[in-house]
């Protein structure tokens, strides 16, 4: 498959204007992921969906997911002392199918908490802000960059879907017992220019930081000469931000990933680095540049102890299947078979459900849920998308 000329232009000038002729390997997967122009998530390169050609998403699985994340929203509201307004700050909206799902299930459901809602989306890519905003031009909805929100400033909840495995990561290899990063360098064959990997010392002293954070210590016998790892430093400074904006409330994430002691297992040797393209994934960064997603795991420790560091508390941790099962899709798996409607439409929404739990894919998605400046009573009301159904 071809790469973006003008994108692989783009990073080799980079490149060649950088010292020593390199740049860290975050920094080729921001300008792979977010070029102004050229990147795959501003250049309308994404596809989203099983019409789409490069991955699915819970939200367009159907209006499920949305729907029971809207009932833990109100309860939210309602914990807080129904508050006006209630900001909801969607984080990479993506299509606006989960914010399309949210406020249509709120209008109908819950009309208290309709007109108490502020629907702001925060969407770096311009062709999903486009189709955010021709999707949702029949409900009130805002606009603007996270550092745009003034400090201090959102009573509601904060949350992202799929967010923060895109965020762009370092990466380390470990090299006669020590760490290096790995870094992009160009590399040319004839005519063609193509991008390779080179090591070096690391770039910055936070990457040390974050380990110790994390409490994982690479100079242990058990990690050998070759491991290979990301660190998402990104992820830390996005969570600053948001818990600053964020006066009282909540902070949601929904992602793929594990606990530091999982993600770093010495047997993880080559770390989670994925591309995505054509709903297959592979782990080659250095094809399909500018036309294919770029992720890795999320390590959900590191933002429960930045959230320690932000003011943020962890309210609780849970896979996304146990997380709508205490929402109520059970009830609504139950209630299919009693729903007039054809054989082949029942067993497609079944399926749907099942998806969304399984746990082997979607279901065994991370849920974390952090507060800030609630009362010992609020905190005391055990948010129902965290009771685990019996």
């Amino acid at each position: 498959m071809t790469s973006n000329p003008a994108l692989c232009t783009a990073i080799a000038d980079r490149i060649a204007t950088s010292p020593q002729g390199r740049i860290t390997f975050a920094e080729y997967m921001d300008m792979a992921l977010y070029h102004p122009e050229h990147g795959y998530y501003s250049s309308h390169a994404v596809k989203i969906g099983f019409g789409g050609s490069d991955f699915f998403t819970s939200p367009s699985l159907g209006t499920d997911f949305g729907e029971l994340l809207g009932e833990q929203f109100r309860q939210m509201w309602e914990i807080l002392g129904r508050p006006e307004p209630f900001s909801l700050v969607e984080m990479g909206a993506g299509q606006g199918l989960l914010a399309m799902h949210i406020l249509n299930y709120s209008q109908l459901h819950y009309p208290d908490f309709f007109q108490a809602l502020e629907y702001i989306i925060i969407e770096k890519s311009p062709g999903f802000q486009q189709e955010q905003q021709q999707r949702l031009q029949n409900f009130s909805v805002r606009w603007c960059n996270l550092e745009d929100i003034p400090t201090d400033s959102i009573t509601g909840c904060f949350f992202s879907n799929e967010l923060v495995d895109a965020l762009p990561v370092h990466q380390f290899i470990l090299e006669a017992g020590e760490m290096r990063e790995i870094y992009v360098t160009t590399h040319k064959d004839k005519s063609e220019t193509s991008f390779i990997e080179v090591t070096g010392e690391v770039s910055t002293p936070l990457l040390q930081e974050y380990l110790n954070l994390i409490e994982i210590d690479l100079t242990h016998p058990n990690y050998e000469d070759g491991y290979r790892s990301e660190i998402n430093l990104a992820a830390g400074e996005w969570l600053g931000i948001v818990a600053d904006r964020l006066h009282r409330g909540y902070v949601l994430t929904i992602d793929y990933g594990y606990p530091a002691h999982r993600y770093y297992h010495p047997r993880r040797s080559q770390g989670t680095l994925q591309c995505y393209y054509n709903h297959r994934h592979h782990n080659n960064p250095y094809i399909n540049i500018g036309k294919q997603d770029i992720t890795a795991h999320v390590d959900f420790s590191a933002l429960e102890r930045w959230g320690d560091r932000y003011g943020l508390e962890k309210i609780g941790f849970i896979q996304q299947g146990l997380f709508l099962m205490a929402l109520g899709l059970g009830d609504r798996l139950a209630a299919i078979s009693h729903q007039e409607t054809p054989l082949s439409q029942l067993l497609q929404k079944r399926e749907a459900l099942h998806q969304l739990i399984d746990p082997s894919e979607l279901g065994n998605f991370g849920v974390l849920i952090q507060s800030k400046a609630l009362q010992p009573t609020e905190i005391g009301q055990p948010l129902q998308g965290l009771t685990v159904p019996v």
